[in-house]
């Protein structure tokens, strides 16, 4: 657990470093709040979308820059787990504290009946978005291209008809039904249906992170020279 902490710190000083991204992870979601601000049901959404891109897109940063220290932090005794735990624990950090931040923005802005279920909305989004970013960043080495995937994925989440198939096999679609779950106070069974598909999701995204991450980190033993006679 050192280790990983370890790394979640270096992550934290290399985000902080970087104002830029800083300033997309606050203004993003903020942005997407202040479109629709007259519309509660469609800003919170927005909101919850926004900061899933901006937490998805700031762990793809993360990991990509630091794939070029990879394979010597292995070789220095640090393990693959640890290096993606440790990433991935320092951005959840962040998108907890900037989705504590928007609760409290929608706590005092909207009239909302289910208050809890907005946190438990944002918080999950969060939850979803670093395995998310971690994900793509293994597969696409670039920024430029990782961002791109991640906006696409997004705007499809945004556009697609909730209720047909390719929404539900998207990964925020968890967002939508813990949305009208917190918004519109329907019944327990869009609560049910959100969770179960974080969960799943969750898992899917973040076994898939990890076992490419293993994979690409694998350390590859060379057979001892024979010794000359």
């Amino acid at each position: 657990m050192s280790a990983m902490w370890v790394i979640a710190k270096l992550s934290l000083r290399q985000v902080a470093r970087r104002r830029g991204v800083v300033l997309l992870l606050i203004a993003l979601p903020l942005s997407f709040y202040l479109v629709r601000r007259d519309l509660q049901g469609q800003s919170i959404r927005f909101l919850a979308l926004g900061l899933g891109w901006a937490v998805s897109t700031v762990t793809l940063f993360a990991s990509t820059s630091a794939r070029w220290v990879d394979r010597r932090l292995c070789v220095a005794g640090f393990r693959p787990g640890q290096l993606l735990g440790g990433r991935v624990l320092a951005m959840v950090l962040c998108g907890l504290v900037l989705a504590g931040a928007d609760g409290l923005l929608v706590w005092f802005a909207q009239d909302v009946g289910r208050q809890w279920a907005v946190i438990l909305l944002l918080v999950t989004t969060v939850l979803i978005a670093t395995p998310l970013g971690a994900l793509v960043a293994a597969f696409v080495p670039r920024e430029l291209e990782g961002a791109l995937a991640l906006l696409t994925v997004m705007a499809i989440q945004m556009l697609a008809n909730p209720d047909g198939t390719t929404a539900k096999v998207l990964p925020f679609w968890s967002t939508r039904e813990l949305g009208t779950y917190a918004i519109n106070g329907t019944g327990s069974e869009y609560l049910i249906r959100g969770l179960t598909h974080f969960g799943v999701t969750w898992l899917l995204l973040a076994g898939g992170a990890a076992l490419v991450t293993f994979y690409r980190l694998r350390l590859i033993r060379l057979p001892a020279p024979s010794s000359s006679r």
